[in-house]
């Protein structure tokens, strides 16, 4: 019998860090060693490994999260830290679930993180001719049988995690009888849930995982990749190891909730004929409070339509901060200060957006927008000039921008109050009588209010200062504080969706809680006729601003025939505990 039919795996993923846009983080020295680097620096030691190859292993089911960004920086983390090598690789041994949309989605995050695709990735399913060889020879070693117990009997026949299981009746059936029954279920020949194969190891282990697990059942579906050929597909308990061990994976490494099932992962690779023994670790995987990282709990926000899709801002996947305006640095370098420990734990919302801030203080261009535009009649001015000012305070690499300027400008409403008898200390914006300072331009003071009919204030007539542009403000005047505006003339309209958490408390999943009682209704304000500078008009999604005095905002990539701005983040924590 020929065992070993796959090569290993050529398909390669290295890490190539996108150099000047990551923030400063420890270096490697600084850090401790965590216990994984530990293991693998004593493998190296003993001559047990001669190159470190790790891998990511996502099944393609649903869009990637930032859970899986801190795997992603782990994995690749440590093929890059020893000169190694990881591997990309789809678990797509169920069609049912998996789609070619998320293949894609997770191969753009991915790349988007800062990695390099090489060839491209890995896919279980180019393994299914060489797992099922491995499966037939199970069955020779009287170590698979194939069973007839449906999907209920079986769980009845498993016992509790207090009561052992107990035989299924086919156990003891012969190994041509089962190899026969085996090829018949993959010629399409038995009917879906009537048969599944099953490996024999212990009905009475403590471990329910070694409780003769399942290694393939029926489906009778079309895959994405291998169409028609297969009505059998292999159990990811079956796969993942095998899997390992073709690509030649020295460290698998994988979140705690797989510790259970590494005793039958080594069944599985002590058994078999393999080409490499792989071994696996497990780490504290990422929670986040005031979210989710529910594969399945994402699936039902997106099925039932309490978000716009995958790729809505307020979800925590990969693709909603990328769309939100979160940077690939801010993540990576958040995930990158976490500790790697045998303990799960949830993360504060703020330690990631401390990351989130400090990239973009550095890396976002400034600019201004008025939410609720305010006109601004300068009655001693007409002419029309323009300002050259840094498009970044600190970074004169980054150019400069231009502002028009005129006898009209909109400020935001919220910049000025008619009631004169607000302190400076309490009210630092433009009052009757008083100065402020537009930013980058001129100090003004309001002098006159025009209402409408119903009273309501619709224009404010105000006189400039000659010659303050960038100079202090002469003798006796004091400006209560500094704001910002554009102009009316050549500003554009815009969209401003601002965000805030998708859930009300810490933990919307906790125990037997419904999540969805927990959703705020106030996730998403959307602002329109909001005005931004001219030079705006042509923005990049994916560019990063900070519209100055409001928050750190980005075009939103998902309508791009309109100028529709997100909010990243505020400037500072506003969120109330």
């Amino acid at each position: 019998m020929r065992l070993f039919v796959y090569q290993k795996a050529r398909y390669r993923y290295t890490c190539t860090l996108p150099g000047p846009i990551f923030a400063k983080t420890m270096t490697d020295v600084e850090k401790p060693i965590n216990f994984i680097q530990q293991v693998i620096n004593a493998d190296l030691s003993a001559g047990r490994v001669k190159k470190v190859i790790t891998r990511f292993p996502p099944e393609p089911n649903g869009y990637l999260h930032i859970g899986h960004a801190k795997s992603i920086c782990v994995n690749f983390g440590l093929a890059e830290q020893y000169g190694g090598i990881c591997n990309l690789r789809f678990d797509d041994t169920n069609p049912e679930k998996e789609d070619e949309e998320f293949v894609q989605a997770i191969i753009e995050d991915v790349e988007w993180l800062g990695y390099d695709l090489g060839e491209g990735p890995c896919y279980a399913s180019n393994y299914f001719e060489q797992l099922y060889i491995w499966a037939k020879y199970l069955i020779t070693q009287g170590k698979a049988y194939v069973c007839e117990l449906n999907a209920e009997q079986m769980r009845e026949y498993r016992g509790t995690l207090t009561e052992v299981g107990k035989n299924s009746p086919f156990r003891d059936r012969t190994a041509v009888e089962s190899l026969s029954l085996l090829e018949d279920m993959r010629l399409g020949l038995i009917d879906e849930g009537a048969m599944t194969l099953r490996a024999k190891i212990d009905m009475a282990s403590p471990n329910i995982n070694l409780r003769d697990p399942v290694l393939y059942r029926i489906k009778k579906m079309a895959h994405q990749r291998t169409g028609d050929k297969w009505n059998i597909y292999p159990s990811y308990d079956f796969a993942h190891g095998q899997e390992d061990a073709i690509e030649g994976v020295t460290h698998s490494v994988c979140t705690l909730e797989f510790a259970a099932n590494r005793p039958l992962y080594e069944w599985f690779t002590t058994n078999l004929p393999l080409p490499s023994i792989p071994r696996q670790y497990e780490f504290g995987r990422l929670n986040l409070n005031y979210t989710i990282t529910s594969k399945r709990k994402l699936k039902q926000l997106v099925d039932q339509g309490h978000v716009d899709g995958w790729s809505d801002p307020r979800m925590p996947t990969i693709s909603g901060l990328r769309r939100r305006g979160v940077s690939a640095a801010a993540i990576r370098n958040f995930c990158n200060s976490l500790a790697v420990a045998k303990t799960d734990g949830t993360v504060d919302m703020a330690q990631f957006e401390h990351f989130i801030r400090d990239d973009l203080n550095v890396n976002a261009g400034r600019a201004m927008c008025v939410f609720k535009p305010f006109l601004i009649t300068l009655s001693n001015y007409s002419e029309q000039e323009q300002f050259n000012v840094p498009c970044h305070p600190n970074r004169e690499e980054l150019g400069q921008r231009t502002l028009d300027f005129g006898r009209q400008i909109y400020i935001d409403r919220s910049d000025f109050s008619e009631d004169t008898t607000l302190s400076r200390k309490k009210f630092k914006r433009l009052v009757i009588g008083e100065y402020v300072r537009l930013r980058s331009a001129y100090i003004i003071r309001a002098d006159e209010i025009i209402k409408d009919a119903a009273g309501e204030i619709i224009e404010v007539i105000a006189s400039l200062v000659p010659d303050t542009v960038g100079q202090d403000a002469p003798e006796g005047i004091r400006p209560r504080g500094v704001i910002h505006w554009v102009s009316k003339h050549t500003s554009v309209d815009c969209t401003v969706n601002v965000y805030d958490r998708l859930f009300t408390v810490a933990s919307p999943d906790e125990g037997d809680r419904d999540m969805l009682d927990y959703l705020n209704p106030d996730s998403l304000v959307e602002m329109t006729g909001c005005k931004v500078e001219a030079g705006l008009v042509d923005a990049i999604a994916g560019d990063h601003y900070q519209f100055e005095r409001e928050g750190y905002f980005t075009r939103d990539s998902g309508d791009l025939d309109n100028l529709v701005f997100n909010c990243t983040i505020g400037l500072r924590d506003n969120w109330k505990a």
